[in-house]
C-alpha cells in the first residue's frame, strides 16, 4: 500500500494557510475583472416601443458580480427565459438576481415588452402575422399592446386547474403555445453563433454547474434536441417547463424550415394545444430526434423529487439534476442559497483539504471524490432530509395509496391520524403517510411536499435514514448521453 512520506506531512500546517490566501486572491481577481458582464441586456429592437438596451448602475453591477464563480463553458451558451405579462414581474426578478445573475448571454422573451428588474423583455410576437393577431388566443396580447398593463382583465390573472390539456381557461396559457416557434427565431437572431441554446420558463430552476458538465459530453456541431421526454398522440417532444437544449445545428435547421413554411406552422400551432409539442413536431420534420434526458430534467419541483426511488429504469441518486420545475420565487431563493453554498464549500474544501486528500489517495488509489457536481443524493441528504419529520400538521407529502381500516365483517371503520401512522409503520415498504378528511394514504416514496391546510402527514424517519445509509457513495456520476 502506498503511504505519504513523513517528511511531507510537516508541510500541511504551513501550506494550508498559503492555499487559502491563494484562493482569496484568485476569487478577488476573478470577480474584480468582470464588472457588468452578467448584466448584458438584449440587443436593440426594431419594435415601436424603442430600444431594448438599458444602462445599469456600475456599482449595482459590481455588487452583483462579486459572488460569481467560474462557470467553464458558459460563454458558449445562450440562455432564453420565456415568460408572459401576467407573471413576469412576479416570477422573473428572482432569477435576475440569482440564476441569471452570472450568465453573460441571456434573452428574456415575453408577450409584452417591458423592463424587468433592470433587463428588457423582448416582445416575441413583434413579427407576428395579421392572421395570428386576429386569433382569439391573442386577445390578451392585443389589449396589452394598446393599453399596457391597464388593459389586463381580472380573468387574465385567474388561476385555473391544470387539466390533461393544460389550463385551457387561462388567457395567458392559451397564448403561450404561440411563443415557441418565434422564440426559436429570436434566439437564433440574438446570438447565431452560440454552441448551445438553453430554454427555460419563469418557474424553472437551473443548476448551471451540472448543466455545463453534462453538455461537455455532447458535440455541439451535431443537430441535438435534449430534454424531458413527453408525448401527445404520436408526437414525442421535450417538455417546455422542464427546460430543454438545442445545439447550434439544430436551431438553424428548425428555424430555417419554419421560416420557409410559416403558414403551415401557423395552422399547426392553431390546432394543437401545447407549444412545446409543436416545436417537437417541427424538429421531427427536419429529422432531429429527441435525446431523452430524464432524470437530468424533470417535471417536478425539488420538493416533489423521489430521490430514493427510480423511474424509466433509472435510479436518480447518482444523477445530477439540471432543472426543477414548478418552482415559486421563494423556492428559487432557497434552492439558490443551497446551490451556492454547496459549490462554494466544494471550492474551499478543495484548498483546505488538498494535502489530506493526497494522503488519503496515496493510501487508497481507488478513492474518487465527486465534488464538482450536485447529485440527487446530495440534495436529498443535505437539503430535503433535514426538513422531514415524524409528524407535520397542514402539510401534504403527496401520498396517494389509500387505506381503509376494516372490522371482522369487512366494514370500514373510522381512523385517526395515529391509526394511519401505525399502518404505515407496519408496512415495510411505507415511507410516508397522509391523513385528511378521515382518509389515510401512504407512499413508498419520501418527498418534502408542500403546505396544505387540513392535511396531517408524517415520515418514517428511521426507514428513510436506513435507505440513505444503504445507498453507496456515488463512485461515478451518471450521465445520459
Amino acid at each position: 500500500m502506498l503511504t505519504l512520506p513523513a517528511r511531507y506531512g510537516r508541510w500541511v500546517p504551513i501550506l494550508t494557510p498559503l492555499a487559502l490566501i491563494i484562493l482569496f486572491l484568485h476569487l478577488h481577481s476573478y470577480t474584480g475583472n468582470n464588472p457588468g458582464v452578467i448584466l448584458d441586456s438584449p440587443e436593440s429592437s426594431s419594435s415601436s416601443t424603442g430600444s431594448n438596451s438599458k444602462t445599469i448602475n456600475h456599482n449595482q453591477a459590481a455588487d452583483l458580480t462579486s459572488a460569481c464563480r467560474p462557470l467553464p463553458g458558459i460563454d458558449d451558451v445562450l440562455v432564453v427565459l420565456k415568460t408572459g405579462i401576467t407573471e413576469a414581474q412576479d416570477k422573473v426578478p428572482v432569477h435576475i438576481r440569482t440564476t441569471l445573475r452570472c450568465i453573460p448571454h441571456k434573452l428574456i422573451v415575453s408577450d409584452y415588452e417591458e423592463d424587468i428588474a433592470g433587463l428588457r423583455a423582448t416582445d416575441v410576437f413583434r413579427n407576428a402575422t395579421q392572421s395570428m393577431l386576429q386569433s382569439k388566443d391573442f386577445a390578451i396580447y392585443n389589449r396589452a399592446k394598446t393599453q399596457g398593463r391597464a388593459g389586463l382583465l381580472q380573468q387574465d390573472h385567474t388561476k385555473v386547474a391544470n387539466g390533461p390539456a393544460g389550463m385551457m381557461d387561462n388567457p395567458g396559457w392559451k397564448l403561450d403555445k404561440w411563443k415557441f416557434l418565434p422564440m426559436i427565431q429570436e434566439a437564433r437572431a440574438y446570438r447565431p453563433d452560440a454552441k448551445w441554446y438553453v430554454f427555460l420558463e419563469a418557474d424553472t430552476y437551473p443548476i448551471w454547474t451540472n448543466l455545463l458538465a453534462w453538455l461537455a459530453n455532447f458535440d455541439s456541431r451535431k443537430e441535438l434536441y435534449i430534454g424531458n421526454q413527453m408525448q401527445i398522440g404520436d408526437n414525442l417532444f421535450a417538455h417546455g417547463g422542464s427546460g430543454f437544449v438545442l445545439s447550434n445545428g439544430a436551431i438553424h435547421s428548425v428555424a430555417d424550415h419554419v421560416s420557409q413554411y410559416p403558414e403551415q406552422w401557423e395552422m399547426i400551432t392553431s390546432r394543437e394545444w401545447a407549444g412545446d409539442c409543436v416545436l417537437g413536431m417541427a424538429l421531427a420534420t427536419v429529422k432531429i430526434s429527441l435525446t431523452w434526458s430524464w432524470p437530468h430534467v424533470t417535471t417536478e419541483s425539488v420538493w416533489g423529487q423521489d430521490a430514493l426511488g427510480e423511474g424509466f429504469g433509472k435510479q436518480q441518486w447518482c444523477y445530477p439534476p439540471f432543472t426543477f420545475h414548478h418552482m415559486s420565487p421563494t423556492d428559487v431563493d432557497r434552492m439558490w442559497d443551497f446551490d451556492q453554498k454547496w459549490f462554494s464549500n466544494v471550492c474551499i474544501a478543495f484548498f483546505i483539504g488538498a494535502f489530506m486528500y493526497l494522503k488519503r489517495r496515496l493510501a487508497d488509489p481507488s478513492l474518487q471524490e465527486n465534488n464538482t457536481v450536485l447529485h440527487y443524493g446530495d440534495i436529498f441528504t443535505h437539503f430535503i432530509r433535514p426538513t422531514l419529520a415524524h409528524y407535520l400538521d397542514n402539510w401534504d407529502n403527496n401520498a396517494k395509496n389509500q387505506f381503509e381500516k376494516k372490522n371482522d365483517q369487512g366494514i370500514a371503520i373510522p381512523m385517526t391520524v395515529w391509526d394511519c401512522a401505525e399502518h404505515c409503520a407496519t408496512d415495510p415498504s411505507c415511507l410516508q403517510y397522509k391523513f385528511t378528511n378521515g382518509i389515510c394514504s401512504t407512499s413508498p416514496e419520501a418527498v418534502r411536499g408542500t403546505p396544505a391546510r387540513g392535511i396531517e402527514s408524517g415520515t418514517m424517519m428511521w426507514r428513510v435514514d436506513a435507505a440513505i445509509a444503504g445507498k453507496e457513495k456515488c463512485a461515478e456520476t451518471m450521465w445520459i448521453t
